[in-house]
């Protein structure tokens, strides 16, 4: 096995190691429908959206209904287990947690990670921020058309 593999496999189990201690944190169960609808997440590169996690999770546990995975997707992002990103209109959940942004595509919705570069470090806060609060999570969206539109549009 490659190293970008273990990586992603070692990342996916931190992830998962994360969830079971959260749900414990909370009093929830490690329920096999959580489990299934957090992992539908957590492993997909695409920032799925609710539709597409209930597809996915569907074919392991057919009675799954849609409400229970709105609900427990909610659930997850209230425990900073995953983000919900992308346009408001429909959104897509992320559970890669680890410091990047997003572009989104206006014209077809696509959501992209963008990932700092080494030697990068994370995204400075605005000085302001420090008097606000403690700052959990940075989510910086990008917004416009992607290449893909670009093109579609030019032809």
């Amino acid at each position: 096995m490659n190293q970008h593999k273990t990586e992603i496999k070692t990342e996916l189990q931190n992830r998962l190691a994360r969830f079971e201690e959260q749900c414990r944190a909370k009093g929830l169960r490690v329920t096999q429908q959580r489990r299934e609808i957090f992992c539908a997440v957590a492993q997909s590169c695409e920032h799925p959206s609710a539709e597409k996690v209930f597809q996915a999770v569907r074919r392991a546990m057919p009675n799954v209904s849609l409400d229970t995975v709105y609900r427990t997707l909610a659930s997850l992002e209230e425990m900073d287990l995953l983000m919900r990103v992308g346009l408001s209109s429909k959104a897509r959940f992320d559970g890669d947690l680890r410091p990047h942004c997003h572009f989104v595509c206006t014209r077809c919705g696509e959501v992209y990670d963008i990932f700092p570069q080494p030697g990068e470090g994370p995204l400075p806060l605005p000085a302001g921020v420090q008097g606000m609060g403690e700052v959990k999570q940075v989510n910086l969206q990008l917004r416009g058309i992607c290449k893909k539109c670009q093109q579609e549009h030019k032809a």
